[in-house]
């Protein structure tokens, strides 16, 4: 089959089967439409001609490159290439995989960066409550923290998502849905949100279901989530860096650090393995070895 006929094929299975997010069809979109036209480069064109040389020779490439590539985009990529020609094999539009045996390179384990109670509250402190914006940006900030949602998640909430009183209904990677608690304060700043913001902010849009809204009653987009976290991080004078997965790390750092247990938290994330939510568990151990080497008198 020609190449470009295999790759639509698999971006419909991504969508339509395993119902990815745009953003990580958008990735594989990007990595392998790069694959693709690198194989045209080399006058290969059609599925059974791509040979484990091949694909060696294109990762080598790509790992040469200047400025060199970051360890995480490389896997990445490799990852997109091994699971192209693995759905390839699998449904029979390809003879082999030659991607059997290329191993994924060792990424430097990167543990996520979570600020700490105190910044927290001047973060969420930091819209105003006095005006409609910064009433809804205080809501989105308490959501996130409460219940550790990814920004994707909460700018997809439908107002009927809240409808069960003190949880909320998320839907995660692959449309996997998970029910989490939300506590009094994001409760409140949202019923605030819903009660004196959003009537007026729909009125002067189309009618919709979600449950943030833009200036313009437009749903609100993950960009203007991350300039809404950023703004915050700036008004409330913050030195650390602040992204927007930076609520969803202190939500379940916080959590292991108040005693909870690694699997209650998993399922609170939507992690498929129990190994990513683990990673913060190092964070919490290297938060006591700090405080025991500056408090133990015979520590150093």
């Amino acid at each position: 089959m020609r190449l470009d006929r295999a790759l639509n094929a698999y971006l419909r299975h991504i969508t339509i089967e395993r119902g990815l997010s745009e953003h990580s069809i958008a990735a594989y979109r990007r990595d392998l439409n790069g694959y693709v036209d690198w194989l045209g480069e080399q006058g290969v064109t059609a599925t059974d001609a791509v040979t484990p040389a091949v694909v060696t020779a294109f990762i080598a490439e790509r790992s040469a490159a200047h400025p060199p590539p970051a360890a995480t985009s490389l896997a990445r990529l490799q990852s997109s290439v091994r699971g192209w020609h693995r759905f390839l094999a699998r449904e029979g539009i390809a003879q082999d995989d030659p991607t059997g045996r290329l191993r994924p390179p060792k990424t430097p384990q990167r543990l996520p960066k979570a600020l700490t109670i105190e910044q927290v509250d001047r973060l969420l402190a930091a819209p105003s409550s006095d005006e409609p914006m910064g009433i809804r940006d205080r809501a989105l900030l308490e959501l996130l923290y409460a219940t550790g949602a990814r920004v994707s998640e909460a700018v997809s909430l439908d107002v009927d998502d809240l409808a069960h009183g003190d949880v909320l209904r998320l839907r995660g990677k692959g449309g996997k849905e998970r029910i989490v608690p939300v506590g009094s304060y994001a409760r409140a700043a949202v019923d605030a949100y819903l009660t004196r913001v959003r009537p007026g902010l729909a009125a002067k849009g189309r009618a919709t279901a979600r449950l943030f809204l833009g200036a313009r009653g437009a749903p609100l987009s993950r960009q203007s989530a991350w300039l809404i976290i950023r703004a915050a991080a700036e008004a409330a004078q913050l030195t650390a860096e602040v992204s927007p997965h930076t609520l969803r790390h202190s939500f379940a750092t916080h959590l292991l650090q108040g005693g909870a247990d690694v699997r209650v938290v998993q399922e609170l994330l939507g992690h498929a393995s129990v190994a990513t939510t683990q990673i913060y568990t190092h964070v919490s151990v290297d938060t006591l070895r700090d405080i025991y080497a500056t408090s133990h008198p015979r520590a150093r």
